[in-house]
């Protein structure tokens, strides 16, 4: 029996015995140890670890990821924490990546200043660089960040609402539908757009958090109409959006309908921006945030200088903007690879 064989088969039994964090750890290993002549090991591999998949926002992110990887031969090892309420599976995560002896881990945190998450980056970072991806994170320990402010992402809304509905004009008024607080993102996302509404007749009555996925954000929309029938606006987050143009479609009122305006773009949002059912989205161009990611992992690799937080430009788009010709998303049948 060679000796990769060998190593296989142990690797196999180690599988079979372990625990669920143990076994992941495995499958990186192993497939780290099929290198060799003619069957070389990628040069860099790198775990990345996100909230979930349940909003096409990160589809998009891990689409530029995977574009990128391929550019540049690495190899992605994706794992999906399964919602932001899910702190302890993305610590297993993050030890199980340590464990596979991977050159770097990038994470979109499910929260951005949890002791016990931090702790594990602490202790990841000791061994490994860490990088943040799209969410904040809050540790000094990091190796590198990429993302926008979300501050500026609500101020865009907010700004765009003050061009529609100026100080000084009759009152409107908005529900904001978001993330759960301790994703690192809603707090700062709220911040920027009230910071911009003081420009504008549009006050916020009302805000809902949850996680990100598509029935629980279902809910919320629900809940804020039935408590408050006559808003003006829904202001909410790309699954937001999106339960919201189902809800309504099912529920028509043509005397009162709100209108719908998203916090950031995903699929859906922007097919509503394309048919006009969505009045205004910014974009953070996630695909190229996740090519960002990994060029910035390699960066440091090769030079090991800390870099700070990068980001695309973020822009403004409405219904008709001929900018959503250039808006790039992930393919509608693409999902990523999960090991």
């Amino acid at each position: 029996m060679s000796k990769r064989a060998l190593r296989m088969m142990q690797y196999y039994e180690a599988f079979l015995r372990g625990s669920t964090r143990l076994r992941l750890a495995v499958i990186f290993g192993a497939a780290l140890a099929m290198g060799g002549p003619g069957l070389a090991a990628p040069a860099v591999s790198v775990c990345v670890l996100v909230p979930h998949f349940k909003d096409e926002y990160w589809l998009s992110v891990g689409y530029g990821l995977e574009q990128e990887a391929r550019l540049r031969d690495a190899t992605l090892w994706i794992q999906e924490a399964g919602g932001y309420q899910a702190r302890e599976s993305q610590i297993r995560q993050v030890d199980a990546c340590v464990e596979a002896g991977v050159d770097a881990i990038v994470i979109g945190a499910v929260t951005s200043d949890h002791p016990d998450l931090l702790a594990a980056i602490v202790r990841a970072a000791e061994k490994v660089p860490v990088f943040a991806l799209v969410n904040v994170l809050h540790s000094p320990v990091l190796s590198g960040s990429v993302g926008v402010d979300w501050a500026d992402m609500g101020r865009a809304v907010g700004n765009y609402l003050a061009a529609r509905d100026p100080a000084g004009g009759p009152l409107k008024t908005a529900v904001l539908i978001s993330g759960p607080r301790e994703s690192g993102w809603t707090a700062p996302l709220e911040a920027g757009l009230r910071d911009a509404l003081v420009n504008s007749s549009t006050r916020i009555i009302a805000v809902y958090g949850a996680d990100t996925g598509l029935d629980a954000q279902l809910a919320l929309v629900e809940t804020a109409l039935s408590r408050h029938p006559d808003v003006d606006y829904i202001i909410g987050s790309a699954p937001t959006i999106e339960a919201a143009m189902g809800h309504l479609r099912a529920h028509p009122d043509a005397n009162r309908t709100p209108r719908l305006i998203a916090t950031y773009l995903a699929h859906t949002v922007k097919r509503g921006l394309v048919g006009g059912s969505v009045l205004f989205a910014p974009f953070d161009d996630p695909q190229e945030q996740g090519r960002m990611a990994l060029r910035q992992v390699l960066t440091f690799l090769q030079d090991h200088r800390r870099v700070g937080k990068r980001g695309p430009k973020i822009l403004p788009l409405t219904p008709g903007d001929s900018a959503l010709q250039n808006v790039h998303l992930s393919p509608a049948d693409y999902f990523p690879k999960i090991e």
